[in-house]
């Protein structure tokens, strides 16, 4: 029997991290002792409203920034060079355009100086459960949304990382793409079970997606909530009417509004 996810060694430790910026000469705190951990083969979301941080928290955790205070930790070792050391989806696919599919999708191996033909072998036997087959040598172009989204994920998986970092990589799609795509990613992330920080400003899709989620607060973001999402898997959108799921979505959902203004200006 597989250990519960209490049980299992922390991968990737944000302890402490604050993190601020210099704007038109003043000083804005982006992130304030912001500290969360992710257990080995969990799927943690991070929701948040817009500019509280989310994205300032992932381009620490993978080294492109450094926090003002606070430590990193990759399996309980300090790490405070961690470039290359996570897999990172940003939230554009950020595919290049005068490549094609699979010559995208092994740019990480490229790149690392790895052996390119076992690259584009396992690229193209990954093919069909990305939903790429047929499409290897086309153009980013001629693809939808939704194949450019598994054709950046589909380049973040053969990174080979143990950690994955994704960025809100469905908030641009219109949200039947984003449901059957949601579906899609657990399925893939049951068969390879890497450890993922998936950010979001969708509360359902942070209850349905994740083991564990964290709500933070508006700018400067902070942790406000973590909370436990007990349902079963495999899950598929039948779920997000139970009442159990409704409970947890509205639990995030208060605690999301809850340090919002009551009025937005117009």
């Amino acid at each position: 029997m597989a250990p519960s996810s209490a049980a299992r060694p922390v991968k990737l430790e944000l302890r402490g991290i604050t993190k601020r910026f210099r704007v038109d000469g003043r000083l804005v705190v982006a992130l304030e002792d912001v500290s969360l951990a992710l257990r080995e083969g969990e799927f943690v979301t991070l929701v948040g409203p817009s500019g509280c941080g989310k994205s300032t928290l992932l381009n620490i955790a993978c080294g492109l920034l450094q926090p003002d205070q606070g430590e990193i930790f990759l399996d309980g070792q300090p790490a405070p060079e961690r470039l290359g050391r996570l897999a990172y989806m940003p939230q554009r696919d950020l595919l290049l355009p005068w490549r094609t599919v699979l010559e995208n999708v092994i740019l990480g191996p490229e790149v690392a100086g790895q052996d390119l033909r076992a690259a584009r072998e396992e690229a193209l036997a990954l093919m069909p459960l990305f939903g790429l087959q047929g499409f290897e040598h086309a153009l980013p172009a001629t693809l939808s949304g939704g194949m450019k989204q598994r054709a950046a994920l589909l380049r973040t998986f053969l990174c080979h990382r143990e950690v994955m970092l994704l960025d809100e990589p469905f908030g641009a799609l219109d949200a039947l793409t984003r449901a059957q795509l949601q579906e899609w990613l657990l399925r893939v992330w049951a068969r390879f079970r890497q450890t993922i920080l998936f950010v979001t400003h969708d509360v359902e899709e942070a209850v349905f997606l994740a083991d564990r989620a964290f709500v933070m607060t508006p700018r400067p973001g902070r942790i406000q909530m973590e909370v436990e999402v007990p349902l079963p898997r495999p899950r598929d959108r039948t779920l997000t009417c139970t009442g159990p799921f409704m409970e947890l979505k509205e639990r995030l959902l208060a605690a999301l509004t809850a340090g919002l203004p009551e009025e937005v200006p117009l």
